[in-house]
């Protein structure tokens, strides 16, 4: 069965952001780097939906229009990076090859989920690069970059975003890279 999600806009439902994701909206810069915030929406999903492969399959949203967040950490040494790729969902982020070559680390993993939790304030399963701490690097692929309107986490597993890809490349420290996605 096949829900039809309404979505409206994000800052007219702060209730449905992680505290980090309302506050990067709020803060939304106004000029030519980014959309307008007004283009970023919200919709209220079942939690128990928000992995991508189900809530795609529930809400009739194609894979190649939902893109996933995943948090790595990069070590080199006794020094560890915390970064967030951003992907679509019908690819895998290079962790092993471009990642790790463009963090310079020597090994490159998915973060445990406590320290992903704790360090972005966002339900694991919801974490969004919307509301990242502003010195993580944000990776994002380029085919996400491009998308005319992509679903995201919210921060929460109750709800996901719809914004344009290109929302995502302006936010800070974001950087385009080509196959990131594999």
């Amino acid at each position: 069965m096949t829900e039809v999600l309404q979505p409206v806009p994000a800052l007219h439902r702060p209730d449905l952001l992680a505290a980090a994701t309302a506050a990067a909206l709020a803060a939304w810069p106004d000029g030519v780097s980014a959309p307008p915030v007004e283009q970023v929406e919200v919709a209220e999903i079942d939690p128990e939906l928000a992995d991508t492969a189900a809530f795609c399959a529930r809400y009739g949203v194609g894979p190649a229009d939902s893109a996933n967040c995943v948090i790595v950490a990069a070590r080199r040494g006794a020094e560890t990076t915390l970064a967030a790729c951003v992907v679509l969902a019908t690819t895998r982020a290079d962790v092993n090859g471009l990642v790790r070559r463009r963090l310079a680390a020597r090994k490159v993993s998915f973060a445990p989920m406590d320290t992903a939790v704790s360090r972005t304030g966002m339900e694991y399963g919801g974490i969004t690069p919307v509301g990242l701490p502003a010195d993580w690097p944000l990776l994002i692929d380029r085919a996400v970059a491009e998308h005319p309107r992509v679903v995201v986490g919210s921060g929460l597993r109750r709800s996901k975003l719809w914004l344009p890809g290109a929302a995502l490349a302006a936010l800070p420290a974001a950087e385009v890279l080509d196959t990131l996605g594999t």
